[in-house]
C-alpha cells in the first residue's frame, strides 16, 4: 500500500516544478509565429509614405530565419503570418468606402500567394546559395500575383517600397523584378550570414563557400546598385516641355451623386481659368499643354453638350491643348477615357484605360457578390469596359504616354507607352475614394518607380492630390497638398533613349522565375533522393 501511495502521490509533487518548463515549451514553439508576422509588419512599414526602405532588409533577413529548414506546413503558415502582417495594413485603404469585409478577403486571398512562396523557400533554404533560390522564388510569386485572379494585382510589389533606397537604379537594369530580386537577396543574405557567424562561434569553424555565397549575396546587389547609377538620367534628348498639370479638387459632401460629377467638373475648369489668367497676368510661364486628372468629366462631353462647353471654354482661355478624364458611353460600353481636347479642333484624341480595376470598375462573380452583400453591386452598376491600344497622345509632336491610375501598377502597361514612342509619362488619377489613406503615396511611389525604369518625366495630375511633377531620375520637384485646388506648371526634359528595363521587358521577370523553378526542382529531387537513401 505504501509503495502505491508513493507511486500516487509522486506526479502530484513533481506537477508543480514541470508546469512553467511545459509553459515555457509551449511559449518558445509560439516564436516563429509572432516573428513572422511581426517581420511582415517591419515590412510593411518600409513603405511609402514612411522613407524607411531599408527595414526591408531585416524585414527578409527575419522570414528567412523563421522558414529555415521548415516542413512544408509550418512553413505554409508561417508564410501566410507573413503575409498577413504585411498585406493587412498596406491594403487598408480598399475598405474606405466599402467597409472591412473586402479588404479583408482581398488580403486573405493575396496572403495565399505569400504561403505558398514560404513553402518554396523552406524547400530550397538547404541548398547551397539558398538566399538566390528563395530571392527569386519570392519575385516568381509576385508575378503570379500581377497576374491572378482577375488579371492581377501587384499591389505589394518590393520594388514600389524603394523609391527612396539606395538599389532605386536597378529599375533601369530589370524592372520591378530586378529591383524586388536585389532587395530580397540582400535581406536573405543578412540571415544567413547572421547563421554563419553564430555557427562559426559555437563550432570554431566557417564554411568558405557558404560564407562566400552569403558575403556575395549581401554585397552584389548593392555593387549593382551603385554601378546602374550611370543608366539614371534627366538630361533632355529631344528638347523640353512646359506642362501644366491640374488639381481641381472634389466636394467633400453634401452633394448627391450627379451633382457632385458636375461639381468636380467646374473644379477643374475653375482652376483651368486661374491658370489662364495668371498666365495672362506673367505670373506663370504659358505651358505646351494641360493634363487633367481620371474622372475631372464623369459627364460624357461627347453626349452632353453642357460639359463640353465648359471643357472647350477652358482649352480655349489657357490656349493649349488638354488632356482630360472623361466617363464615356461609346456603342453601348462604358469607358474610362482620356480625351485630347484642343482649343480650335475640339476632342482629336482618345485613350481607354485597358487595366480596369476589379470591384472598382467592374464587378466580377457579380451574382456571388450580391448573394453576399446587394449594397456592394449598387456600387458598381455597370461594368467598363477595357481599351485595346497603348495610349500617347500627339500634342504637336511631343509624345506623352498615358497610364490612368491603377495601370501604373502593372509593367506592361507602363512600358508599351514607352516602347510605342513616348517621350514622357502620365499617370492621371483619381484618389478622392480612398480619403486621406496611403494609398495616394503609395501609387505616387510607383510613379517615381516609373520614371527611373524607363528614364521619362512623369507627370501624376490627380483629382483630389497628391499630384507632382517626377524627374527621370525619381525625384519630386513639384507636388500639392490634399484636398485642395492647386495647378503646378513647370518645364521637363523630354527623352527618347530606351533602358535595358524598356527593351528587355519581360525577360528579367521570366528569367527570374526559371531560377526560382530550377531552384524547386533542386530541393525536390535533393530530397527524394535522401529518402531513397534512408530507405536502403
Amino acid at each position: 500500500m505504501t509503495v502505491t501511495a508513493t507511486s500516487v502521490d509522486q506526479p502530484e509533487q513533481l506537477q508543480p516544478s514541470h508546469a512553467p518548463a511545459a509553459l515555457r515549451g509551449r511559449l518558445l514553439r509560439l516564436v516563429p509565429a509572432v516573428v513572422s508576422a511581426l517581420c511582415g509588419v517591419l515590412l510593411y512599414v518600409s513603405f511609402p509614405p514612411r522613407v524607411l526602405w531599408w527595414l526591408a532588409l531585416p524585414a527578409f533577413a527575419g522570414l528567412g530565419w523563421v522558414l529555415r529548414g521548415r516542413s512544408w506546413k509550418a512553413a505554409l503558415g508561417l508564410g501566410y503570418l507573413f503575409g498577413l502582417g504585411f498585406l493587412l495594413p498596406l491594403l487598408v485603404w480598399t475598405g474606405v468606402e466599402v467597409g472591412p469585409g473586402p479588404w479583408i478577403a482581398l488580403v486573405a486571398i493575396e496572403a495565399v500567394f505569400v504561403a505558398l512562396v514560404g513553402v518554396g523557400v523552406a524547400a530550397v533554404s538547404r541548398l547551397p546559395a539558398w538566399p538566390v533560390w528563395a530571392a527569386a522564388l519570392w519575385i516568381a510569386g509576385e508575378a503570379v500575383r500581377a497576374r491572378m485572379p482577375f488579371r492581377g494585382f501587384p499591389w505589394g510589389k518590393i520594388a514600389f517600397g524603394q523609391a527612396d533606397g539606395v538599389f532605386l537604379p536597378l529599375a533601369a537594369v530589370g524592372g520591378t523584378p530586378v529591383l524586388g530580386f536585389a532587395v530580397v537577396l540582400c535581406g536573405f543574405g543578412l540571415c544567413e550570414a547572421g547563421r554563419l557567424f553564430v555557427e562559426g562561434r559555437r563550432t570554431r569553424a566557417v564554411r568558405r563557400g557558404a560564407a562566400a555565397a552569403a558575403l556575395l549575396s549581401v554585397t552584389v546587389p548593392v555593387a549593382g546598385a551603385v554601378a546602374a547609377r550611370a543608366l539614371v538620367s534627366d538630361k533632355a534628348e529631344a528638347g523640353t516641355a512646359t506642362v501644366a498639370v491640374i488639381q481641381g479638387n472634389v466636394p467633400r459632401a453634401g452633394l448627391e451623386f450627379s451633382a457632385q460629377r458636375r461639381a468636380v467638373l467646374d473644379h477643374h475648369v475653375r482652376e483651368t481659368l486661374k491658370l489662364a489668367a495668371d498666365i495672362k497676368a506673367g505670373k506663370v510661364k504659358k505651358p505646351d499643354y494641360v493634363l487633367w486628372p481620371e474622372n475631372s468629366s464623369d459627364i460624357d462631353p461627347f453626349t452632353n453638350p453642357d460639359a463640353a462647353d465648359v471643357i472647350d471654354g477652358a482649352a480655349k482661355a489657357v490656349g493649349v491643348p488638354v488632356s482630360v478624364g472623361a466617363v464615356v458611353e461609346r456603342d453601348g460600353r462604358l469607358l474610362n477615357e482620356q480625351v485630347l481636347w484642343d482649343p480650335v479642333k475640339g476632342p482629336t484624341q482618345t485613350y481607354d484605360k485597358r487595366q480596369i480595376q476589379p470591384f472598382g470598375e467592374y464587378l466580377p462573380l457579380r451574382g456571388l457578390v450580391g448573394a453576399i452583400n446587394e449594397d456592394w453591386t449598387g456600387m458598381v452598376r455597370q461594368d467598363f469596359s477595357r481599351g485595346a491600344r497603348p495610349g500617347v497622345f500627339d500634342f504637336d509632336g511631343v509624345k506623352v504616354g498615358l497610364a490612368t491610375c491603377y495601370e501604373a501598377a502593372f509593367d506592361w502597361a507602363v512600358r508599351d507607352t514607352v516602347t510605342h514612342g513616348a517621350q514622357m509619362i502620365s499617370v492621371p488619377s483619381n484618389n478622392a475614394t480612398f480619403d486621406r489613406s496611403e494609398m495616394t503615396y503609395q501609387q505616387l511611389a510607383m510613379s517615381r518607380i516609373r520614371a527611373v525604369e524607363h528614364s521619362r518625366t512623369v507627370t501624376v495630375p490627380v483629382t483630389s492630390g497628391v499630384s507632382a511633377f517626377i524627374m527621370p531620375d525619381g525625384r519630386i520637384t513639384q507636388r500639392t497638398g490634399m484636398f485642395v485646388p492647386a495647378y503646378l506648371v513647370q518645364q521637363v526634359p523630354l527623352r527618347t533613349s530606351e533602358t535595358p528595363a524598356t527593351k528587355l521587358g519581360i525577360l528579367p521577370e521570366m528569367a527570374l522565375v526559371l531560377v526560382a523553378a530550377g531552384g524547386i526542382g533542386w530541393a525536390v529531387g535533393s530530397g527524394l533522393r535522401a529518402r531513397r537513401s534512408a530507405g536502403v
